[in-house]
């Protein structure tokens, strides 16, 4: 068998590949040569080339609100956008991405250079040359899945090593380790038979990349804003990663939208439609949106009417296709990870067959009742087996019955009963399995489900609509008179009373929103408190997201449960969190000392070693409990 070294990664450091990656462009197309830095793919060469015409055209006019670009086929002949800065949509799902953006009179979703709309999301770091699903001719999944392409980047992006989403990828042909101590992953491609390290918010920097220079191309024009889905179960510290990831491509994100959100403002756009063909206003319709990809489920209950869309409720979990994919691995192969342990070239190879094989039998199944799997495995293995639609269902019983909950708890915090439903939704790819939509109409009490909508084009469609409001843009038709009214979709809260979760803000409660509690000391002259803020549903703090924390000084010292300590959170429009604490004293009408004002989150890496770091300095000498509850919107 082959030996794989482990080297750090010759791979240029992402902020150096991308504070210089428009210098780089320029001197690649001059030179048609490898930079030190980046080696330009050749099939990109030539959208790079008309990249860097709308570059010259912009500085040339920058004083000007449109701007020419040179078509490298005709003569110089100018051209002016009639939207330079509209944003474009972005659906940057585990497994499939999409881009689009609103053209004037509707949403047009962007193809690459094979004439795809879908394509897949990964990046490939083989022969030291990174290039992502966008440009890259991998077109056999064999090679996709050879160990030098890193994929599920949104699995991955933002969680710890303590995750169970974390480890469940170490299953994955690319290489993940953890030391199970609360810190970021190690993740690794396989480069010449060495492993070479990267991190996800670099892998999806570079895939953004692509994204952006195949935009600018079609469009004419430079892109600088975005709209991103992402899932209702991320985290706040995800979204930061997921920021940053953008920034180092260049990209300001105007919007972060739960992908059902998406999808509820395209269908709130429908709706719209259908009342102006009707010449009536419409009335109110109450719709469940049911989004399930590859790497996360999502539901959502929308009210909409006249082009509002008002979100309800929000439930997710990280749940999805990779989970029933896995499942049938272990299924069909039991000794799946003593047999993958070593991770040599050779059970890379037949890791890969055994992914393929069990994913083109898991699509197969879809419309047809049964479906013979076989597949060599190399040193006389092989898994030969026939397997059926009800046996498959029952390998994913927990997957299916995970979905069933978030639907159920969706129309419970929502307060909706299922004969108030108008439509049922499904999109994403998992939309498309028999049990998911069974499952689905059961729960909800309909035989018939809401059509109209390509289940894997309504969120990025949706995400288009949102840029063009965000970015200002007007249709004189009434076709981007819109507005989604969001919610939160985690409670964010304290620690207090003892090592308890304490929210402030509740789950799916209106955004904006301003909400206060009132807390005291628990020690006889305590001079300091300790605000530590979680964000997530658990009862415990250990199995929610630390955010950040900080220290309030000079409480007056005096008995216990005499100050009082007032945490207020306030999330804007932007979805910004701000975290303010002040103390005062009984009778007083002004706060004792400043007020703390804090945006969070504030911890980057390290969020175990840093909610461990905070016990052992201080313990419970700090800690704080609830006096009252107060508060206002």
């Amino acid at each position: 068998m082959a030996q794989i070294g482990l080297i750090d990664s010759p791979i240029p450091p992402i902020s150096l590949m991308f504070t210089g990656f428009r210098q780089l462009r320029r001197t690649a197309v001059a030179t048609m040569q490898p930079t030190r830095f980046w080696t330009v793919p050749a099939q990109i060469k030539h959208e790079i080339h008309n990249s860097l015409l709308v570059w010259d055209a912009l500085e040339s006019r920058m004083a000007e609100q449109a701007y020419t670009v040179a078509s490298d086929s005709e003569i110089a002949e100018e051209k002016s956008s009639a939207f330079p800065d509209i944003a474009i949509g972005i659906d940057i799902g585990t497994s499939q991405c999409s881009v689009a953006v609103w053209n004037g009179s509707e949403v047009e979703l962007l193809k690459n250079t094979r004439n795809q709309k879908i394509m897949q999301s990964y990046v490939s770091f083989k022969d030291d040359v990174p290039t992502g699903g966008v440009s890259s001719q991998l077109t056999h999944e064999h090679e996709i899945l050879s160990g030098s392409a890193v994929f599920n980047m949104k699995r991955l992006i933002g969680r710890v090593d303590t995750d169970p989403v974390v480890h469940a990828s170490k299953s994955l042909p690319f290489l993940v380790q953890t030391l199970d101590i609360g810190v970021r992953p190690f993740i690794a491609a396989l480069v010449n038979n060495m492993w070479r390290s990267t991190t996800p918010e670099e892998v999806l920097a570079i895939f953004l990349v692509e994204l952006r220079t195949m935009a600018e191309v079609q469009l004419k024009r430079p892109i600088q804003n975005v709209v991103l889905t992402i899932p209702v179960s991320f985290s706040r510290f995800q979204l930061t990663r997921i920021q940053r990831a953008c920034a180092m491509a260049g990209l300001h994100v105007l919007r972060l939208m739960p992908e059902p959100t998406a999808v509820a403002l395209l269908y709130a756009q429908q709706q719209q439609q259908i009342a102006h063909e009707n010449m009536g206003s419409g009335s109110e319709k109450i719709s469940l949106i049911f989004n399930m990809g590859a790497g996360y489920c999502d539901v959502a209950v929308s009210a909409t009417a006249g082009g509002v869309s008002q979100i309800k409720a929000l439930s997710g979990a990280p749940v999805g296709g990779e989970d029933i994919l896995q499942n049938m691995m272990r299924h069909l192969l039991p000794e799946f990870d003593t047999h993958f342990a070593s991770r040599g070239i050779d059970e890379i190879k037949s890791m890969a067959s055994l992914r393929v094989a069990t994913k083109n039998a898991i699509h197969m199944l879809s419309s047809q009742t049964s479906v013979a799997v076989d597949v060599d495995l190399g040193n006389g293995r092989r898994v030969s087996k026939l397997v059926d639609r009800a046996e498959f269902e029952e390998v994913n019983r927990t997957v299916f019955d995970k979905c069933e909950s978030l639907v159920k708890q969706c129309l419970h915090d929502a307060k909706v009963d299922t004969g108030d439903l108008t439509d049922v939704i499904l999109v994403g790819g998992c939309s498309l399995i028999p049990k998911v939509k069974d499952l689905v109409k059961g729960i909800c009490k309909t035989e018939k489900l809401c059509e109209g909508m390509s289940p894997l084009e309504a969120a990025v469609c949706g995400a288009a609509l949102e840029g063009a409001v965000a970015s200002g843009i007007s249709d004189p038709f009434g076709n981007l008179d819109l507005l989604t009214i969001q919610v939160t979709p985690l409670s964010i809260g304290i620690r207090a009373n003892g090592n308890s979760f304490v929210p402030v803000i509740l789950r799916n409660t209106t955004m904006p929103v301003r909400k206060d509690l009132i807390f005291t000391t628990v020690r006889d002259n305590q001079t300091e408190a300790l605000i530590v803020v979680y964000e997530g549903e658990e009862t415990s703090i250990e199995k929610n997201h630390l955010l950040g924390y900080f220290k309030i000084t000079g409480i007056p010292p005096v008995p216990k449960g005499v100050p009082e300590i007032n945490v207020c959170m306030d999330i804007d429009a932007s979805n910004v969190l701000r975290v303010l604490a002040g103390v005062v004293l009984p009778g007083n009408q002004q706060p004792v000392g400043p007020i703390m004002e804090v945006r969070m989150p504030t911890v980057d890496d390290g969020h175990g070693w840093c909610a461990e770091a905070l016990n052992r300095t201080y313990g419970s000498t700090l800690d704080l409990m609830t006096v009252q509850k107060k508060g206002h919107a």
